[in-house]
């Protein structure tokens, strides 16, 4: 009862008009950058975080989730009408979503969408609302030792899972740690890389970075890539953008069962929302092959209903991670809690008690957002198609800019927009080479957590490096470790042994 009193409160907050606002504009945001193949919610937040330091940080998170979410329906719908799916996390909604597409039936396809994004992300909301608070608590317990192997969970399994190469994930892991140890050691005073700059003793923002890697990176690959024609909308679009009774009752155990594979996912750091997606579609295949008719590889709503569940699910959890444990398990959560920081606030159960107004209203925007986006994408989602109508030159040429003047005005340096455009060129050689991003991001956003939680272990410890294991809540992540660990070995076995045979 104390969570839905506290929530009350929050709906009080988030229903005013000005949070209200941020809520539809985030929403708007989100989806229209999702629906730019290429863009996504990571690429948004990062250049909305250093625009947003003027803005109240309640209505500053609330617009940051809103484009979090809205993001997720926005690359649905390229996934489905065009097959060119905005981010890795809509790959699974192109199976069966673009032949839907194909066949006629694209507005019962994004309704479909549509829905199941509502399910997921409304059943996470619930359950982060009564389990965010449980976690933050569950957080108390947390010494230097715990916070260690927590972050080194989410190093080592995101950097094993979300890339085809382990090698390649750990590398863009080992350069975000690199860059997070840049600057004056706040311990020793020492100088750490670099180079006997003075404009490098503060380290690099992060928000220079997150600019320069998740944007300006895209800019330079997209302009390389330019010759390339974009494929034009052929799917026919006409027909009612609704779901009949059938079609519904065909979808709910496929959203429901998308919701319930997608929620654990929240909490464990695997990259986003790629792995449960593709691992909901897995499902419903599995189970269609069962019936008399089996649907899929000719337009299966169960096959569309069930990722699109599973994404939002996870997504809604992520945000309960972020605020109850401060883990980040995705690129867009990375960028979240280095706002959170720019605000001066620490995620986790301190959150709870010093900030109750902001926790409450933005655990509350999350339920205004799942209805907003889905009075925007129900009966319009097709019109955001028009906005592929925009000649990329121009497009580009804005985000750049944006880049550009919003870290100069986070710190007034012409040097910073030396370090953007070094960084945008490694951005995009990460991109050109198929390295992943969010191991990097989430190595710079954790890494100075390791070192100090170590660090604070072993000064306590006299030096004893058993303290790194003293206790049951290590021994879980550790365990937990070793079991992604073991499922990475085992699916790079089976390939290869496909590849060979």
């Amino acid at each position: 009862m104390e969570s839905l009193n506290l929530l009350m409160e929050g709906f009080a907050g988030a229903l005013t008009p000005v949070n209200l606002m941020w809520v539809v504009i985030g929403c708007l945001l989100g989806t229209a950058v999702g629906v730019m193949p290429g863009l996504g919610s990571s690429m948004a937040v990062a250049l909305l975080l250093p625009m947003t330091f003027a803005l109240d940080p309640t209505a500053a998170f609330i617009l940051f989730s809103g484009v979090y979410f809205g993001g997720l329906f926005g690359d649905s719908t390229m996934a489905i009408l065009m097959n060119t799916p905005g981010q890795a996390s809509a790959i699974a909604s192109t199976f069966e979503g673009h032949k839907m597409a194909k066949s006629g039936r694209a507005p019962q396809a994004l309704a479909t969408a549509a829905i199941g994004a509502f399910i997921g992300g409304f059943i996470a909301s619930v359950v982060v609302v009564f389990f965010a608070p449980v976690l933050a608590e569950l957080s108390t317990f947390f010494g230097p030792a715990e916070f260690f192997a927590l972050a080194l969970f989410a190093f080592v399994a995101t950097s094993s899972v979300v890339s085809d190469s382990v090698p390649k994930g750990l590398a863009a892991l080992v350069l975000g740690l690199g860059i997070s140890t840049i600057g004056i050691d706040s311990v020793t005073g020492t100088e750490r890389f670099t180079l006997g700059a003075p404009q490098l003793f503060d380290g690099i923002s992060l928000v220079t970075v997150t600019v320069a890697i998740l944007a300006l990176g895209e800019v330079f690959f997209v302009i390389s890539r330019a010759r390339r024609t974009t494929q034009n909308l052929r799917t026919r679009s006409a027909g009612r953008p609704w779901l009949k009774l059938a079609e519904f009752r065909e979808a709910l155990p496929a959203w429901g069962r998308g919701t319930a594979i997608g929620l654990p996912f929240g909490i464990i750091p695997v990259g986003g929302s790629e792995v449960p997606t593709f691992l909901a579609y897995d499902v419903e295949r599995r189970l269609d092959r069962r019936r008399r008719k089996p649907m899929f590889g000719k337009g299966a709503i169960r096959g569309l209903a069930a990722p699109e569940a599973a994404g939002n699910s996870t997504t809604g959890m992520a945000m309960g991670a972020l605020l109850a444990l401060g883990l980040p398990v995705s690129a867009t959560a990375a960028i979240m809690l280095a706002a959170f920081r720019q605000y001066g606030l620490q995620p986790g159960p301190l959150l709870f008690d010093r900030n109750p107004d902001l926790v409450w209203a933005l655990l509350a925007s999350f339920f205004l957002a799942m209805v907003v986006l889905l009075i925007i994408n129900l009966p319009f989602a097709q019109l955001w198609a028009k906005l592929l109508l925009i000649p990329q030159p121009y497009l580009y040429a804005g985000i750049a800019l944006f880049c550009g003047l919003g870290v100069y005005a986070t710190s007034g340096r012409v040097f910073d927009l030396l370090l953007l455009l070094g960084l945008g060129v490694v951005g995009f050689l990460m991109r050109r080479y198929g390295y992943p991003l969010a191991p990097l991001m989430i190595g710079m956003v954790l890494g100075p957590l390791a070192e100090t939680s170590i660090r604070d272990a072993l000064l306590s410890s006299a030096g004893d490096f058993s303290i790194l294991v003293s206790s049951p809540i290590t021994w879980t992540i550790y365990g937990l470790l070793a079991v992604v660990l073991a499922f990475t070995v085992r699916n790079a076995i089976i390939q290869r042994t496909r590849r060979d045979v």
